[in-house]
């Protein structure tokens, strides 16, 4: 009985792990007003992106910026929305982290300036982006696989970026192979 047993274990694990995982996004918070869903997942899609409001703070993406921001939401009644943006900056052939933003619903919401020394709210200019969707980890080889496809895309249609961004849609409570980013080359407006 416990040899059957076994290999009924085995039998299951065997099929479960060759069943793909299909990705899909988790809503946990609503999208600023205008903003697209992400995905398609694995692949370069592009993407236009609305005028918005975002609350920012330099130092990364780490975690006494995300409770930085938090603070600010909180103080100021600012409802969370997802997803969580990272400026990226290339160090080393590396994509670090240069600072985090909370995105506000709307543009009506809230008012733009500094708050303190360490946060400015700020509204960005409507924006194109060639985008690459992943559920996982937010890892290096994951943000290397993303950067790639767009780097081939970016060099097919003869596009340059002026800067990367990470949108980050779910939070720690959403297991990391769950999770949903979106590597961004913002492209030059034309």
């Amino acid at each position: 009985m416990k040899k059957l047993f076994a290999f009924m274990l085995l039998t299951s694990c065997a099929i479960n792990a060759q069943d793909p995982v299909t990705p899909s996004y988790s809503s946990e918070a609503p999208l600023p007003k205008g903003w697209p869903q992400p995905g398609p997942y694995n692949q370069v899609a592009e993407k236009s992106y609305p005028k918005y409001r975002a609350a920012i703070t330099k130092g990364g993406g780490n975690t006494m910026s995300f409770w930085r921001l938090f603070g600010h939401i909180k103080k100021k009644d600012i409802p969370m929305t997802a997803p969580v943006e990272m400026a990226l900056e290339e160090k080393d052939d590396k994509m670090k982290r240069a600072s985090m933003a909370f995105l506000y619903q709307n543009t009506e919401v809230g008012s733009i300036g500094a708050d303190g020394s360490k946060i400015a709210v700020e509204d960005i200019k409507p924006e194109k982006v060639l985008s690459y969707t992943w559920m996982g980890d937010d890892n290096d080889i994951n943000m290397e696989k993303a950067k790639a496809a767009l780097e081939v895309t970016l060099k097919e249609k003869k596009l340059a970026p002026k800067s990367f961004r990470l949108l980050g849609y779910n939070g720690p409570g959403t297991p990391k192979t769950k999770r949903t980013y979106e590597l961004q080359a913002i492209l030059e407006s034309k």
